[in-house]
C-alpha cells in the first residue's frame, strides 16, 4: 500500500497520481489534503511518512509545489528515506542505491505525464542491496 499526502499546491497532481495508481491496481491511502484550499504541508507530509515508518504502508508519495518542503518534513520521521525526484532516472536510482521508501514530487516542477513515469519507476524498482546496503545502514545508525 502506498501512502499519499499533499498540500494545496500538490493536490491536483496527487489526484492524477491516484488515477495512475488505480489504473495499475496499486492500493493507496490518501492522508490529505482533500481540496485546493490553502493548508500546511507539514500536517500531510508527516501523516504519510508516519504511515510508512509504522509499516501501515509500504511506500509513500508526497507532493507540494516544489517537493522540497514536504520532503524535508517526511525525512524528519525516523525510518524515512524520502527522495525528491524530478525525473524518472532519479526515482529509479533513489530506489536502487538509497532504498528510498518515499518519493517527493513538485507539482510546479513536473507535469502529469512526467510525474506518472517518475512514480512508475519509483514503485517498480527494487533496492540493489550489496554495497549500497552499508550506506543505508549508516543512515539508520544516524537516527539512533
Amino acid at each position: 500500500m502506498v501512502a499519499l499526502g499533499s498540500d494545496h499546491g500538490g493536490f491536483e497532481l496527487k489526484e492524477m497520481v491516484k488515477v495512475y495508481l488505480d489504473s495499475e491496481d496499486i492500493l493507496y491511502k490518501d492522508y490529505g489534503c482533500e481540496n485546493k484550499e490553502r493548508c500546511d504541508y507539514p500536517v500531510y507530509g508527516k501523516a504519510a511518512a508516519e504511515a510508512v515508518a509504522s509499516g501501515e504502508c509500504d511506500m509513500g508519495i508526497v507532493i507540494c509545489t516544489t517537493g522540497a518542503g514536504i520532503s524535508i518534513v517526511a525525512n524528519k520521521v525516523k525510518g524515512i528515506r524520502c527522495a525528491q525526484c524530478a525525473d524518472p532516472l532519479a526515482a529509479e536510482m533513489a530506489r536502487k542505491h538509497n532504498n528510498a521508501n518515499m518519493l517527493a514530487l513538485g507539482a510546479g516542477m513536473v507535469g502529469p505525464k512526467m510525474a506518472e513515469k517518475i512514480v512508475e519507476n519509483f514503485l517498480c524498482t527494487e533496492f540493489e542491496g550489496g554495497r549500497h546496503a552499508r550506506r543505508v545502514d549508516m543512515i539508520a545508525e544516524m537516527e539512533k
